[in-house]
């Protein structure tokens, strides 16, 4: 890239070259939303393409709600990305694929599940004493939040609904305050295009999924990265000065920031390296995190708007739901998940091999195992 001098020769402003920087960046971040948006309809034409057969085999994967949480919690560790599994599960959802019902608590693992990523970020401070201790029990607040969550939550979703009935009457309210329909214009624009690329490749359901699945990967990815280059290069000396001081703002911070760079993986991770340094306390960031938690919930919306369907829209709903509820349970009770956080991170400092087994056994191991058990 020129730099000044360069650009002063040229005859160009390097505020006016400043500008087109970012106006450029804002045009491949629309690109990029477009593309996923497209990836989501090419989903669900993919599992129409592949028949009946196929999508009576992910029901009866799923129609165990232990299996869908473990499946929730073992793919998001995986790729590492909430916001990728919820977008296919919303995809999913909108086209019958798996049932409302089968969603909710694969919802609640890609919860769990997303909390691996500052829990490995913590891992970088491992060979530095009580600056590990620190970072690794701002990581595992976050794990233990979610744990705690659905604890509490899924048997109340079980025996009683409480997340399916509240999201449904959500979505019937604004359905019925919108006149009843819910036509998607998003919809409208990316589904021809959707429809011609699986033509392209035969019709063929699988192949066309692996391509949607590509896609969703590659826009996702840049989509993080464009908006992590406009947004957090001035965040952390601002929060680190002005927005710890108040769990509000922190709460807020948390929901913000995480909406603006769709990753909820970059918004808690960035705070690790400040809770280890000591700049933070454990008890400052743990309304961040609770408030990541809930901005993460925008990529679902994004998806459900690309399927056109009420119920992708009612699962999105759901993912919404259940971290409100998560952050009105934990956030006066946090006292349990903050001991939890602590009480690890001192085992940790014991061994530190202890940390390594925690992240492989919780995020993988025990939900691959059970998973294959339980199936």
């Amino acid at each position: 890239m020129p730099d000044n001098k360069q650009i002063r020769r040229l005859g160009i402003n390097p505020a006016t070259q400043s500008k087109l920087e970012i106006a450029g960046r804002l045009l491949l971040l629309f690109v990029l939303l477009y593309i996923f948006i497209i990836s989501i309809k090419l989903l669900g034409v993919s599992f129409k393409l592949m028949g009946r057969e196929v999508a009576e085999a992910i029901f009866q994967a799923t129609a165990n709600p232990i299996v869908g949480l473990l499946i929730g919690v073992l793919a998001t560790s995986i790729i590492q990305s909430s916001s990728t599994t919820t977008s296919i599960i919303v995809g999913m959802v909108g086209t019958a694929t798996i049932s409302f019902e089968s969603a909710v608590p694969m919802i609640m693992g890609a919860n769990i599940g997303t909390s691996v990523t500052n829990t490995i970020v913590s891992l970088a401070h491992i060979s530095r004493g009580e600056e590990f201790k620190r970072a690794f029990a701002g990581a595992t607040v976050h794990d233990f939040f979610n744990l705690c969550t659905v604890a509490v939550l899924l048997p109340l979703e079980l025996i009683f609904g409480v997340i399916s009935k509240s999201a449904r009457l959500v979505e019937g309210f604004l359905t019925g305050f919108s006149g009843g329909t819910f036509n998607s214009p998003v919809a409208a624009l990316t589904k021809p295009v959707a429809k011609a690329i699986a033509h392209a490749v035969g019709d063929n359901g699988i192949v066309a999924a692996i391509v949607a699945l590509i896609l969703i990967f590659i826009a996702l990815r840049y989509i993080v990265k464009v908006l992590k280059s406009l947004v957090l290069s001035k965040v952390e000396v601002f929060f680190q000065r002005y927005i710890f001081r108040a769990p509000v703002l922190c709460l807020l911070l948390g929901v913000g920031l995480t909406v603006l760079v769709q990753s909820s993986s970059i918004t808690t991770s960035l705070v690790i390296p400040l809770i280890g340094a000591g700049v933070v306390t454990l008890r400052q960031i743990y309304p961040y995190m609770l408030g990541a938690n809930i901005g993460t919930t925008v990529t679902a919306f994004l998806a459900a708007l690309a399927t056109g369907s009420h119920e992708a829209v009612t699962i999105a709903f759901a993912h919404l739901i259940f971290n409100i509820y998560g952050t009105s349970i934990f956030w006066p009770l946090k006292k349990i998940p903050i001991f939890l956080a602590e009480t690890m991170a001192e085992l940790t400092e014991k061994s530190r091999s202890i940390a390594f087994v925690y992240v492989l056994v919780t995020f993988f191991v025990v939900p691959a195992v059970l998973i294959y058990i339980l199936k």
